[in-house]
């Protein structure tokens, strides 16, 4: 198992990588986050662990570059501080994992057999779709360079299309995804907000992305 340790701090580095090749690991270490992302990008590691507080770019933008650029190596993000904001933050860049400074190496250890269990699938922390961007941590998505203004459930609906680029999402799908159990499976709000997603999302911009597939439901083209 190759690691690449993310730590600027030389003491905590060393003594995370001589554990590591003390277990049979074979580890890496980067000091700096642009250090992080050419390594990462040069060599296919089986767990990237992570501090957050980096010189220049920190964990969370580390993170967050590494998903863009379609990495997907597990991350075990290090920090030590362990506020509820900062766990989504590491969590929403694209993080798989989190451990609070001071740690247990031996729990570290553990956690990175786990993520290692885990398939290699991509998990991108901002979904896109031909010009069309989404983003879940902040709730802003753009066609283009321009920022649509919508509604939580039409910000909602439009995600759920985008988790599934090409994909005909029947009525029942999106009712059950997008709302709760008081709506009847008969109500035609499904159709509403998509004619509501249609005035916002492509009408505007010239484009039929939204696609009605008759009798099976709707579809966002995979452009």
């Amino acid at each position: 198992m190759r690691v690449l340790v993310v730590e600027d701090e030389p003491k905590m580095a060393g003594l995370i990588r001589r554990g590591l090749s003390e277990e049979g690991y074979s580890a890496d270490v980067a000091a700096t986050g642009d250090d992080a992302l050419w390594m990462a990008q040069a060599v296919e590691y089986d767990a990237i662990v992570l501090d957050v507080l980096l010189p220049g770019r920190n964990g969370f933008d580390v993170c967050r570059e590494l998903r863009k650029a379609g990495t997907w190596s597990p991350v075990l993000m290090l920090t030590a501080r362990d506020s509820v904001e900062d766990r989504v933050s590491g969590l929403d860049a694209g993080a798989d994992d989190y451990l609070r400074k001071p740690f247990s190496f031996a729990e570290l250890l553990a956690r990175l057999r786990a993520l290692a269990r885990r398939p290699a699938v991509e998990r991108p922390a901002v979904f896109e779709v031909g010009d069309l961007r989404l983003d879940p941590a902040t709730q802003q998505a753009w066609r283009g360079d321009t920022e649509l203004q919508l509604s939580t459930k039409e910000f909602r609906m439009l995600e759920t299309f985008m988790r599934r680029p090409g994909q005909v999402l029947s009525r029942l799908y999106l009712l059950e995804h997008c709302w709760d159990y008081a709506y009847e499976n008969r109500s035609n709000v499904v159709d509403v907000y998509v004619r509501y997603l249609r005035e916002k999302v492509d009408r505007p911009f010239g484009r039929k992305s939204l696609e009605t597939v008759r009798g099976s439901g709707y579809r966002l083209r995979d452009e």
